[in-house]
């Protein structure tokens, strides 16, 4: 998930995706990277005549992820809150 989301986040170089996750080496980057594409995950694309050549994207599959993911942060907000008033009851 980590991965989805920094390529979500406009992040679309192999050196960017890598300083978003903390503790990720390349070698498991790189590993996953090629899982999330042979998964339909994530789109590779390389143009040898670019600045930079070699881009991540996501693919639509990969957002119809997105509002799953939504929901599980509001049901963790929820959670909190929810922990908060049972504490405070106490």
């Amino acid at each position: 998930m980590p991965i989805s989301n920094s390529i979500c986040n406009e992040n679309h170089r192999f050196t960017e995706i890598q300083q978003i996750i903390p503790g990720i080496t390349s070698r498991m980057l790189s590993k996953e990277l090629k899982d999330m594409e042979l998964n339909n995950l994530v789109k590779r694309t390389e143009d040898r005549d670019a600045k930079v050549p070699i881009l991540y994207e996501s693919t639509s599959y990969c957002q119809s992820f997105g509002p799953i993911i939504t929901e599980i942060i509001n049901w963790g907000i929820a959670h909190r809150k929810h922990i908060g008033e049972v504490n405070s009851k106490k």
